[in-house]
């Protein structure tokens, strides 16, 4: 936790060295080899206007981007007008035209609230934006799977050279708006398939080289533990890589372990590299990110109340670890249940012990025969060993076919719905994915709280964030739950004993959790703000802007004098 706290003090450090607009040009070029897009001024008076501490790093939506710019600008046009041009795709058309947004007349109309989030969150910006268009994904699950050789022959011909080109000056080009107009007559466009509820590993994978192991091969029990599939992004069961953690690459068994995987409720994708914006996406897919309207509008939202839900300090809250939700996950056919992350967590959590169905997942614990040494032993109810409790259960069965639906309902009790204020009387709670990202991981963050968290998705914020200083991460397999918790919670027994004569117990380390809950606390309010939201989606457009444009190599924005100094270069 060190490490990782250092970790996130570098990051933030290198992330925010610029002090004026000159520094963040230039640190721009050096970072990226181009020039910043035009309006790049507009966007850094934006950003400092709103106290953004992030104004260097946006390397998660360089390389988002990166390989469209393997297409020409009239390409990249063409396949967003394809996307929009039926609403079987589920996209819904963004216009901007002369500074003013208009939505196109595809979208669903139970997605309303996220067309009215994303132009709430543009509206205090549009008017610096170029005419244009850009299609945004209304489905909860990521569009775009490109083969690995394609990508990597996107991204040979998108490779900037190494010093930024001279550039013509800081203006879009003219008549924008006729580029985008569609040829009248032109027919509708699919160009997704359709595979719900079929599995989707090898759409993810097929980003992978061909040499790993997620392309070589398949693993038919799902039953035992994946020791090489853990091994790259573990310490033992701890999970010590968040970001390795979202790889399928070096993951065979990824397969059988989420509902996105094993039976994705609408999956629609191309293996064509597609401009589409999404929401969030697994690793391997190709989308574009973009802050989401749900957290924009406070679909779910902190909003601690000192009567009714207080957010009380972190050593007063209750000693449990806390998750209500739903199976939605996937669509549950033919068993597929089992393997879902939900379903398994819940499992754990209401079969502890330990069976020859159902075998208990190891613990490191204090030996039993040498003092201050640790061993990982099995516990036949872990429930008995930690010194914390599990709060966690169903309150609904949703998106099951068949019988995996009476299945579901004879394997879990069901909780009644609680008041999401109510999530701050717990000291620990779990956070993980649902059909896409979990809309509950920010405001479990702004709480005092402390978020466990598992899941495949990752969002804009992911790469602001540093596993072990502002969250507790869990591998999505579960089976470093208990340790983790064993670790923060304690377990019970004689904390002075050193033999087994005497029950081996184990003190908390309740000032470290609530450190890691402070940490992440203070960083979401400095970090991931509504206002961070904004700044992020500005500069997101803006490149877009560029990208599309077909002057793009010969626009960008520089300083006078910097122009005049690169002007007098070539004149001698």
């Amino acid at each position: 936790m060190q490490i990782a706290g250092a970790q996130s003090a570098a990051w933030l450090e290198q992330a925010s060295q610029s002090k004026t607009i000159n520094d963040a040009i230039h640190i721009y070029q050096q970072r990226y080899q181009r020039h910043p897009p035009p309006a790049f001024d507009m966007w850094y008076e934006y950003a400092t206007q709103r106290s953004t501490v992030v104004i260097d790093d946006y390397d998660n939506m360089h390389d988002d981007l990166l390989p469209f710019w393997g297409l020409s600008p009239a390409e990249i046009r063409h396949r967003t007008q394809q996307v929009i041009s039926d609403p079987w795709n589920d996209v819904a058309e963004i216009v901007v035209r002369n500074g003013i947004i208009e939505v196109g007349p595809n979208f669903k109309p139970t997605h309303r609230w996220m067309i009215d989030g994303l132009v709430s969150m543009m509206e205090d910006f549009v008017r610096y934006l170029p005419d244009m268009d850009f299609a945004l994904n209304l489905n909860d699950e990521p569009r775009v799977a490109v083969p690995y050789s394609d990508m990597q022959k996107l991204l040979s011909d998108a490779t900037p050279p190494e010093r930024p080109a001279a550039v013509t000056g800081p203006q879009w080009s003219p008549d924008r708006a006729k580029t985008w107009k569609r040829e009248e007559g032109a027919p509708s466009s699919r160009p997704f398939g359709s595979y719900p509820r079929i599995n989707s590993f090898s759409a993810a994978s097929m980003a992978c080289p061909s040499s790993s192991a997620a392309r070589k091969k398949h693993l038919w029990n799902p039953v035992p533990l994946c020791m090489s599939c853990t091994a790259p992004h573990s310490h033992g069961t701890f999970l010590s890589d968040w970001t390795l953690a979202a790889s399928p690459c070096h993951q065979p068994d990824l397969r059988n372990l989420h509902g996105f995987y094993l039976s994705p409720a609408a999956f629609q994708t191309s293996h064509t590299l597609l401009p589409i914006f999404s929401q969030s996406k697994a690793e391997g897919f190709a989308d574009i990110l973009y802050p989401s309207p749900w957290n924009y509008i406070d679909k779910v939202s902190y909003f601690p109340n000192n009567e009714t839900n207080p957010d009380t300090p972190f050593p007063q809250k209750e000693d449990s670890l806390f998750w209500r939700g739903a199976t939605s996950e996937g669509v549950s056919r033919h068993g597929t249940w089992k393997g879902m992350t939900r379903q398994r967590l819940v499992h754990l959590a209401s079969n502890p012990t330990h069976s020859s169905r159902s075998p208990t997942l190891p613990m490191l614990l204090p030996h039993p025969h040498l003092e201050g040494k640790y061993s990982y032993q099995i516990s036949k109810n872990p429930l008995d060993t930690l010194d914390t409790n599990l709060n966690i259960s169903f309150v609904s069965i949703d998106r099951a076919w068949d019988s995996d639906g009476t299945a579901q309902e004879r394997e879990f009790t069901l909780s009644q719905p609680t008041d999401f204020q109510s999530h701050w009387r717990y000291r620990y709670l779990f956070d993980m994915d649902g059909a896409g990202f979990s809309g509950r991981f920010l405001p479990f963050l702004q709480s005092k709280s402390l978020p466990f968290r598992t899941g495949i998705f990752r969002t804009w914020y992911d790469s602001r964030l540093t596993a072990w200083a502002h969250f507790v991460p869990i591998d999505i397999r579960l089976h470093g739950l208990f340790s983790t918790l064993a670790y923060f919670a304690g377990t019970k027994g004689d904390k002075g004993a050193k033999t087994l004569k005497g029950r081996v117990g184990m003190d908390g380390k309740v000032l470290a959790g609530e450190t890691i809950a402070e940490r992440g606390r203070e960083w979401a309010g400095k970090a991931l703000r509504k206002e961070d939201m904004e700044v992020y989606l500005f500069r997101l457009l803006l490149e877009w802007g560029r990208i599309t444009d077909d002057r793009r190599d010969e626009i960008g924005f520089v300083l006078e004098e910097d122009e005049g100094a690169r002007q007098g270069d070539s004149k001698g």
